[in-house]
Parts: structure tokens; C-alpha cells; sequence
């Protein structure tokens, strides 16, 4: 096991619980956004999740999976949703390396005639 997912978002959620006794508004703030977010309507709880566990592995954040895992498996995601999800993050984060590498020929352009 790499982790205890359970352990470690109990023992974020108390941090962040300390977080808020200091600046409470930043957590206000940040329930607004993420409600803002849901507002409309137009996607369903469960597309929500999969979506911020695609966006959680391409930012790379340990907090965001285990909270956003939790829910979507709460709002009914399979293994196989998830996992279809997640090869998006996969691909979206191939995509950025293609595209940096092209910065890097055309750097190597400039930078090695003068």
C-alpha cells in the first residue's frame, strides 16, 4: 500500500480545519468557488468528481484525490469511470510535454545559429 487514503484525508481535513480557525475567509472563498461551480447544473455531481480527480493528477495533489475520490465513489463512479478519467489526465499531460518540446527545437533554433 503506498498510502492509508483514509487516514490521510482525516489527518488533512484536521489541518485544514486548523487553516480555517486562522483565516477563516480564505475557506469561505474557497466553498464559493467550488459551489459556484456546480451551480448551473448543466453536469451531474458525478461528473463533477471525475473531473477534479483528472485535474488533481495533473496538478498533482494528494489533498484533491482523496477528498475528490471519496465523492465521486460517493455519487455512484465506477472503477472503470474513474479510470476512463483519469487516462485523460494521462493524455492531457502528454500533450503539454509535446508542446514544450516544440518550444525547445525552436529555442534550440534561435540560441545555437547566434
Amino acid at each position: 500500500m503506498m498510502q492509508d487514503w483514509n487516514q490521510y484525508r482525516s489527518a488533512l481535513l484536521a489541518r485544514v480545519g486548523d487553516y480555517a480557525k486562522q483565516s477563516p475567509d480564505v475557506l469561505k472563498g474557497l466553498a464559493t468557488i467550488e459551489n459556484a461551480a456546480a451551480k448551473s447544473g448543466h453536469l451531474e455531481p458525478k461528473m463533477h468528481e471525475l473531473i477534479a480527480l483528472a485535474v488533481a493528477v495533473t496538478t498533482r495533489c494528494d489533498g484533491c484525490i482523496s477528498i475528490h475520490t471519496k465523492k465521486a465513489v460517493e455519487h455512484g463512479a465506477t472503477l472503470e469511470e474513474i479510470s476512463e478519467a483519469l487516462g485523460v489526465a494521462i493524455a492531457l499531460n502528454a500533450g503539454p510535454a509535446l508542446v514544450y518540446s516544440a518550444r525547445v527545437l525552436e529555442a534550440h533554433a534561435q540560441l545555437a545559429n547566434g
